[in-house]
């Protein structure tokens, strides 16, 4: 197979972890960037990291790269691409462009010209131009624009790689799935291990852990982009694909316990594994998180605590921290606690003392990972004695 260059994005703040994943996949000459890593390997490597990756939102297949100043230049490099060799006329497409310091005045005309290029090489080859789709599109070609320079892509991902196929339903603001997954590899949590999520919500972490724990590939329920390109080896897919589930172990409890007040949460989080044949994996209770006991003497505890978003609502964050912080003063000794928020005045409000902060965004919301560690004793901050 011709080896080619990619680029695979991620949530900002796991590209270390995610360089680590593509070169667990076989990626050579990885190189990490802010939002993602570039590595180059033949199409059986971005088969791989489509199916394998936790970490990875898409993988884009680097077509072509140079200087513009212009829409015009953008339109002619479009134009001189031979796009015909890479998917059919009867493949609908949509065109996406970002810019990162790009001088054009509009991102939408530049974005309607290399539409344009791409029709207008489609009539030169065969006459005909493809159908423009911007819901569902066959192909998906990503334009990035820096100051000088820029790239077409085409995206071997299709619809986003945290949509894993599992999740059906959601309460608000659920958290996405690679995400999810870097914050259980951070955390160092390993299978076997207990791990606790006492704010499930609709059981992103649950099923994250539970995949992880049976070596369910992420992608091995879901169709890719890549199987509508025309270079795509339908054979070599489908040996992947079958290695993958014969990695797969059988769903059995795991030492993985989710919990909620809300029990329309447990309800929903139920319903979601249930749908991924993984609710045997998983014990879920229906319980306030100040009343959750410790499933175990040790273990990960991991929660993404609501937000503060509507009005009135960070009177009652103020308020429940403090018991959270009780909570695990009193019951939690031995545990290492992961809290992912964009409250940054939570630990002081818990007067627990973070180890660790790491910064993570969540879509466009930036947070932190704070890292708690429960030892034996008091983990409360003391005063100095001059305070």
């Amino acid at each position: 197979m011709k080896s080619h260059q990619f680029f695979a994005t991620c949530p900002r703040g796991l590209e270390a972890l995610l360089a680590e994943e593509l070169q667990q996949q076989g990626a050579r000459a990885v190189q990490v960037t802010d939002g993602g890593a570039s590595f180059g390997g033949d199409m059986a490597v971005c088969y791989r990291v489509n199916l394998h990756s936790r970490l990875a939102t898409r993988v884009l297949l680097e077509v072509v790269r140079g200087n513009y100043a212009s829409e015009d230049d953008l339109y002619q490099a479009a134009l001189k691409f031979n796009w015909p060799e890479w998917f059919d006329v009867g493949r609908n497409f949509m065109v996406k462009v970002t810019g990162v310091k790009c001088p054009l005045k509009s991102l939408e005309f530049a974005t309607l010209r290399i539409k344009d290029a791409v029709c207008d090489r489609f009539r030169q080859a065969v006459g005909s131009r493809p159908y423009i789709d911007t819901k569902e599109p066959d192909v998906r070609i990503h334009a990035y624009l820096a100051a000088e320079h820029f790239q077409f892509y085409l995206d071997t991902s299709g619809h986003a790689l945290y949509q894993r196929g599992l999740r059906r339903a959601s309460i608000e603001a659920p958290l996405r799935e690679n995400l999810a997954a870097g914050i259980l590899k951070l955390s160092g949590w390993q299978p076997g291990t207990s791990l606790l999520d006492p704010m499930c919500g609709s059981g992103t972490f649950l099923l994250e852990a539970a995949m992880m724990a049976l070596h369910i590939a992420p992608g091995s329920r879901r169709h890719f982009g890549f199987e509508k390109l025309k270079n795509f080896d339908a054979d070599k897919w489908k040996s992947l694909r079958q290695q993958a589930q014969s990695q797969a172990k059988p769903a059995t409890f795991q030492k993985i316990y989710g919990s909620d007040q809300d029990l329309r949460a447990v309800r929903v989080s139920k319903q979601n594994l249930q749908e991924a044949g993984l609710l045997e994996a998983v014990q879920l209770s229906h319980a306030d998180m100040v009343e959750v006991p410790p499933p175990a003497e040790a273990g990960v505890l991991v929660a993404n605590p609501p937000y503060g978003v509507r009005i009135g609502e960070d009177e009652e964050l103020a308020a429940l921290y403090p018991k959270m912080g009780e909570a695990l003063k009193r019951k939690f000794a031995g545990w290492n606690a992961y809290f992912l928020t964009n409250d940054l005045r939570m630990p002081k409000l818990m007067r627990l003392a973070p180890s660790k902060r790491t910064p993570l965004f969540n879509g466009p919301l930036e947070c932190r990972l704070f890292e708690i560690r429960m030892v034996a004793g008091s983990n409360r901050k003391e005063k100095p004695a001059d305070e």
